[in-house]
């Protein structure tokens, strides 16, 4: 997910979590934390497959528009 982010990096983004929030806060914030990720990649997962049905959707739209104007066009010959 982060893949710029070492080893170094990461102690010290938790050493400062943990002079910010404290040793008592901290398991809290994580679980908040992982539930938030939990929620934003279900939302997207969900955006993203409602995007493909609408395209999904559309694209039997036009094909059907199309087949209506081949049918068209050869009853005119």
């Amino acid at each position: 997910m982060f893949p710029s982010i070492g080893a170094t990096e990461l102690v010290l983004i938790l050493a400062i979590a943990l002079l910010i929030f404290g040793p008592s806060k901290l398991p809290e914030v994580g679980r908040s934390l992982g539930k938030t990720i939990r929620e934003f990649r279900k939302s997207t997962r969900e955006i993203s497959e409602d995007i493909a049905a609408e395209i999904k959707d559309v694209k039997e739209e036009v094909q059907e528009v199309k087949e209506s104007v081949k049918e068209s066009v050869k009853k005119e010959d």
